[in-house]
């Protein structure tokens, strides 16, 4: 997947994502957020992008199409982080860590989760 998600796309891929089964643009409307305000036409359109992103899949049943997301959401987030963290910190993950700690953005509990993983890594 070369093309990126935009946020309002990402809460669509949410939604899909959270089901158990492929859903109809329909059932994705009554899941998206109440807040986003957004019409049945609005989340067709936002499907019909991910379809031509080749990030979502649709086949039809009946006179509806049912939608799956086509790209698992862990391998998303890898990609992502790994583009963010490239364009921001140059591939180095010791500035980002660096940064968030001097904005007070690890608690104990992150910390811990850092330390545990960096000895596993070194193990």
């Amino acid at each position: 997947m070369d093309k990126r998600i935009s946020d309002a796309e990402l809460d669509v891929m949410e939604v899909l994502w959270e089901a158990a089964e492929p859903l109809t643009a329909a059932d994705v409307a009554e899941r998206i957020d109440v807040s986003r305000g957004w019409s049945l036409a609005t989340v067709k359109t936002m499907l019909s992008r991910l379809a031509a992103k080749g990030v979502i899949s649709h086949r039809e049943d009946g006179r509806r199409f049912l939608y799956s997301p086509a790209i698992q959401r862990e391998a998303y987030v890898g990609k992502e982080s790994r583009r963010f963290v490239e364009r921001l910190f140059g591939g180095r993950l010791s500035p980002l860590v660096a940064r968030l700690a001097e904005e007070d953005g690890l608690d104990d509990e992150d910390i811990a989760a850092i330390q545990a993983l960096l000895k596993e890594l070194k193990s």
